[in-house]
């Protein structure tokens, strides 16, 4: 047991009764590291970019997206998300600076939904090559031969 207590056997003073403990309790430490490991699997799913979007198939190869990616979704009712938030057009320029720092090198994965027209796909990319974003990478969804497989993202680079 790491908090006991003992009792005085030795002579000496007759009135301690009680001798020190110098175990360590690690009951706090341990409580502590559990509270932490649930704030951190409650908090990890909340990273995800959550934005619904049906994409369309590609057969370009899978490849790994960066550790701390920017999306920005076109959704198929026609609303502009960067990440999570969403955007008004006229505030995509600001919204980008913000969210980089101000990095134009900085690669923006595109996602739109497989109903939007292609006019409102190329407005969208027009905006960004305006506002000086010009690394653009268009994500899409794995080619999947059967229609019962889950398809994973993949992204597809094009300059």
């Amino acid at each position: 047991m790491a908090g006991g207590i003992r009792k005085h056997t030795g002579t000496g003073n007759a009135g301690a009764g009680l001798e020190e403990n110098s175990e360590i309790n690690v009951v706090p430490f341990i409580d502590i590291m559990l509270v932490l490991l649930i704030i951190f699997m409650v908090a990890a799913p909340l990273a995800t970019v959550e934005v619904e979007v049906d994409l369309p198939e590609s057969t370009a190869p899978r490849q790994q997206p960066p550790k701390d990616p920017l999306y920005l979704t076109l959704r198929a009712n026609l609303s502009v998300h960067v990440n999570e938030e969403p955007v008004a057009r006229e505030r995509l320029a600001a919204a980008l600076d913000s969210r980089t720092g101000g990095d134009k090198q900085t690669r923006v994965f595109l996602r739109a939904d497989r109903t939007v027209d292609y006019e409102q796909l190329m407005t969208l990319m027009n905006l960004l090559r305006d506002a000086g974003y010009l690394k653009i990478a268009l994500v899409g969804l794995e080619h999947s031969p059967p229609p019962a497989a889950t398809a994973e993202p993949a992204f597809a680079e094009h300059y």
